[in-house]
């Protein structure tokens, strides 16, 4: 296993790091903890999870396979989307931050979280509001860091700036969507991130399976993928997201590689890139998803991945 240290903390995480938004749900709990056992058995040390993944099921499944390995893990979490029906059940207020960190803390059976997240941006709490209540948790030990997810440059920024100025808990990683079909990150966010020494955590480094090939142009999907039983998804199976998959599909043919490892090994090659978030629904999956870590890429395999993805040209 490799390992990056993140944003400008002395903290090392792998490289490859466990995703587990299915857990509790396409995943079944038994199969979800052999996932981590498993993970953990081959020197991945970063689970990242959400307190709304599968209505907290995630987090629950995740304190129970941890037993006994809490030392083991970096362990992260996210706070501030909705998770209940009342006015502040959604919001990144001390109010909401501070109620839902104990019942994470609980449902993970631990007393402190490495990493905790702000899941989102929230354009309606004020973002000293939001780094105090965080610096103070920091404080009661229950966290060890803060990250950000899914902000705007700009909104990272702004908190950085904040961080600095008022001497407050900085945020150490962002976390966004970043693959081969999805590159909008690279635009404003990357060199922010390299500029301020955050570091990125990428999800969907798949492009939620359609880097895998199982998707084909003029074909159905497969049956139990996620584009049929998210009906949603199925908007992402645009021609051009299908046209780079099938070239990812050839190249890696070529290389005596998997689609999926090669889309994973292309985005931990990339500038700023501390840890690639990489779920799975079985041992199997991840097994051969791990491979992904020692693929090295050819430089022109890395031009030719390049080129065929641009988000300012054709596919």
């Amino acid at each position: 296993m490799k390992y990056r240290f993140l944003g400008k903390t002395g903290l090392k995480v792998s490289v490859y790091a466990l995703g587990t938004n299915s857990f509790g749900g396409r995943a079944d709990k038994e199969t979800s903890i052999r996932i981590i056992h498993h993970a953990l058995d081959h020197g991945v040390n970063f689970i990242d999870t959400a307190d709304i993944y599968t209505d907290g099921q995630s987090e629950a499944i995740i304190g129970e396979a941890l037993e006994g390995r809490r030392h083991e893990v970096v362990l992260t979490t996210k706070v501030g989307m909705r998770i209940g029906q009342g006015p502040n059940d959604e919001s990144s207020s001390r109010w909401h931050i501070f109620r839902q960190v104990e019942k994470s803390l609980q449902r993970l059976k631990t007393d402190y979280i490495d990493l905790y997240q702000i899941h989102r941006f929230d354009p309606h709490t004020p973002v000293e509001e939001t780094l105090r209540a965080l610096e103070d948790l920091r404080r009661q030990g229950k966290i060890l860091y803060a990250g950000a997810s899914n902000f705007a440059a700009w909104q990272l920024m702004k908190a950085l700036g904040l961080s600095e100025r008022l001497n407050l808990i900085r945020y150490e990683s962002i976390q966004m969507g970043y693959s081969l079909i999805d590159r909008r990150i690279e635009d404003e966010m990357v060199p922010l991130a390299l500029e301020e020494k955050v570091g990125i955590l990428c999800y969907y480094p798949l492009g939620g399976g359609i880097l895998t090939g199982k998707y084909r142009k003029g074909e159905a999907p497969p049956p139990g993928s996620r584009a049929v039983t998210q009906p949603r998804f199925a908007q992402r199976l645009t021609d051009r997201s299908l046209a780079i998959a099938e070239k990812v599909s050839e190249l890696a043919a070529q290389m005596g590689v998997t689609p999926s490892q090669l889309s994973l090994a292309w985005v931990m090659a990339k500038p700023g890139v501390t840890s690639v978030l990489v779920g799975a629904t079985r041992v199997e999956q991840q097994e051969e998803n791990l491979k992904a870590v020692d693929l090295e890429i050819p430089e022109e395999v890395m031009d030719q991945l390049d080129r065929i993805s641009d988000p300012h040209g054709p596919a």
